[in-house]
């Protein structure tokens, strides 16, 4: 509840001993917010809100002004988002309101928002919104300055201006030591293009802010003449700028699969060299909270060996601070000394350690580097976007002596894992069962490399990122080590299958079994004598169960996934796009295409169509195991689905229906391909109604 001062002290009505009551209860109590004035916040068109009181139900139309909204502590009041938003903290309690481009009215105003935050060209809807005395902010990015600005803007309208100076003041501090590295190292500045498009190779405009990072990367964008966020390029304009470097999200991996083998595209030196790099979308596409961070990642990709160069670091190696466990492990583990979060700077970067000391010498075995002895110090080190390629660039070895320098831990006393999740999202489960007591700490991150072993194809090394570590109140045998790393094995894939993690490389047929590069940990330990670990022992259960449940819990703080995630986001996992797959359609609905994409988007809001397409994607991985054989009920049902959709009975014989085949794409399964047929078939027909 919030109240407004002003009207407290103007309302005559109202007895003084209520006026004191409400003031000391909005002192006294978080909800109550009160105000000597309204606010009054220029959205990016520099139009005028004022706002009375702090908006509750907030729905954003813009991932990037959602992003922000979480970041600064207001995510409990984002109410409404688009499906790109499903991965952001606290999704699980909010509606999905559609895509970027596409939104649905119905969707948003089930919400019953207070404010909508929307783009320009959501002129429709804003519209409508403006016109029932809804208060619309208006969000455009086209420089990082109208960044900085509306990060600023949303922490005035959510009272949290403090968290949002200090953000803008961390991203422009980051940048800033970007560029003193970069001064440091005295380069000469490489050409560097990010790509776009599907048909045609395209690239942002000179005047965006996607050529402002590369510029704050110590890059130099292609500047053809042309302004706008994505703009063509012809085959001259390509070869005469002849990039160094090349960058682009995930997507863009299929304009550059096109072009790229093709004389002319091929000749570049970003081509010859293989200097191509493909970087998540949230990164690439967003001047957001993690700008200055892809800035850094950037910078280090275009300039690698001067990264790796310590001659070039402008912060001297060493500990940042030192932040103990909240979760004190060694109340059940008495061998255990302590255990904390340890910042430091390694590679000019500040790197997080999960450090455990022993008071005493004990063995341990680990999958990175086998059998220890006289181990002291344990750990999970994780390293920063920035530092990934220069650390490749200089060699494990040399990378590990580096954080063991910076931390101030001697190498034959010490054992680490590494990984590239971040230690914030450790988490911790210990599991019990009379004396006999289990501690696992892990982190995981499954959203870059995850795979199904027997299945794809291992192409690279990096360190790991499902990393356990297993801690137990037992002395456990050699033998008992060694089984409890298949225990925790076996239990680590079967949360990821129940999670329905898919591989990164084949994920539309193939769930994942666990990552690339994951590893294990098991201490010796301390106590009575075990030597069995294994899945019918008493040890190796508790181990499983407490693998299980902290690797869930790791992925959802690393990774926003949620066993009841939306439809849109296990597709995408799956690398199916709704967006690009009604692009290209093959079909000859009347509207455009915008609109055919609006239809099937909206329709997958449908609990029921959603439901649909959740039963197909189970269906799906039991149809290519083999286990399923006839699909004859299934395309029953997919006839039941275009009925439903369009109202309509069928005519004609259920399994002779026309349900037109809309995609050509032999990467994904033939149940997922039926399922959107039916989906669009039913779209396009409604279309077709509406256009009449």
């Amino acid at each position: 509840m919030h109240l407004h001062l002003k009207y407290l002290l103007r309302n005559r009505y109202l007895p003084f001993f209520y006026i004191v009551v409400f003031l000391l209860t909005a002192v006294c109590h978080g909800p109550f917010t009160v105000f000597a004035a309204p606010i009054q916040v220029r959205d990016s068109t520099g139009a005028l809100l004022v706002f009375e009181q702090y908006p509750q139900r907030i729905v954003s139309l813009v991932p990037t002004a959602s992003e922000i909204l979480v970041a600064l502590g207001a995510g409990d009041r984002l109410k409404g988002a688009t499906y790109h938003d499903v991965t952001l903290l606290g999704s699980g309690t909010r509606q999905v309101v559609g895509g970027f481009f596409n939104p649905s009215c119905a969707h948003i105003k089930k919400v019953h928002p207070d404010l909508l935050i929307a783009a320009s060209f959501h002129d429709r809807i804003i519209g409508d919104a403006k016109a029932s005395g809804l208060n619309v902010f208006v969000y455009e990015t086209k420089s990082l300055d109208q960044a900085w600005a509306g990060m600023k803007a949303l922490g005035r309208i959510t009272g949290h201006d403090a968290r949002a100076l200090t953000l803008v003041e961390k991203n422009m501090d980051n940048i800033a030591h970007v560029r003193a590295k970069l001064d440091k190292a005295k380069v000469k500045h490489k050409r560097v293009m990010r790509i776009m498009g599907r048909k045609s190779i395209m690239t942002p405009g000179a005047d965006t802010f996607q050529a402002e990072m590369i510029r704050a990367a110590g890059g130099q964008p292609p500047d053809f003449g042309k302004s706008g966020e994505i703009v063509p390029v012809t085959m001259e304009e390509w070869t005469r700028f002849n990039p160094q470097v090349i960058y682009g999200c995930g997507d863009d991996k299929l304009v550059a699969e096109k072009f790229f083998p093709c004389p002319g595209y091929r000749d570049v030196d970003a081509v010859k060299n293989h200097q191509i790099y493909y970087l998540p979308c949230d990164l690439t596409c967003r001047a957001s909270v993690h700008t200055s961070d892809f800035v850094g990642y950037l910078s280090s990709l275009i300039y690698t060996r001067e990264f790796a160069d310590a001659k070039n670091d402008v912060r001297s190696p060493g500990i940042i601070d030192e932040t103990p466990l909240e979760h004190d492990i060694s109340k059940d583990l008495p061998y255990v000394k302590n255990a904390s979060i340890v910042s430091a700077y390694v590679f000019d970067y500040p790197n997080k350690t999960l450090e455990v000391n022993f008071k005493a010498p004990m063995t341990v075995l680990s999958t990175l580097e086998g059998w220890r002895d006289n181990i002291t110090t344990v750990g999970n080190h994780y390293t920063p976007p920035p530092t990934w390629m220069p650390g490749h660039f200089s060699g494990m070895d040399h990378l590990y002596t580096s954080i063991l320098g910076a931390i101030g831990k001697k190498a034959e006393t010490t054992a680490l894992l590494m990984t590239g999740a971040d230690m914030d999202n450790l988490a911790i489960r210990t599991e019990k069962f009379k004396d006999m007591s289990v501690t696992v700490l892990a982190t995981a991150g499954v959203m870059s490399n995850a795979l199904r072993m027997g299945a794809d194809q291992g192409t690279f090394y990096e360190p790991g990122t499902i990393n356990i570590l297993i801690f137990t109140n037992t002395h456990l045998t050699p033998r008992a080590m060694s089984r409890a790393i298949i225990s925790a094995t076996e239990a680590k894939t079967a949360l990821l299958e129940d999670l329905d993690i898919r591989s990164s490389s084949s994920g539309a047929k193939h769930p994942a079994t666990g990552t690339g590069t994951d590893n294990i940990l098991v201490m010796q330990g301390e106590g009575p004598a075990i030597d069995n670990a294994g899945g019918h022992s008493k040890m190796g259960e508790l181990i499983a169960k407490a693998v299980y449940a902290s690797v869930k819990t790791a992925v959802e703080k690393q990774n926003r996934i949620l066993p009841g995630r939306h439809i849109f986001q296990r597709l995408k996992e799956r690398n199916i796009s709704i967006y690009e797959i009604t692009s290209n359609a093959l079909c000859n609905c009347q509207k455009t295409k915008s609109e055919f994409n609006a239809m099937v988007e909206h329709l997958l809001l449908n609990k029921e169509i959603a439901g649909f397409m959740e039963s197909a994607l189970a269906l799906s991985d039991a149809h290519e195991r083999g286990q399923v054989k006839n699909l004859d009920a299934f395309d029953l049902w997919c006839g039941q689905i275009v009925e439903k959709i369009t109202g309509q009975p069928v005519e004609r014989p259920i399994d002779t229906m026309d349900i037109t085949d809309m995609i050509h794409d032999d990467r994904i399964p033939i149940v997922i391909i039926k399922a959107l047929n039916a989906v669009m078939t039913g779209a396009r027909a409604r279309v077709g109604e509406e256009n009449e």
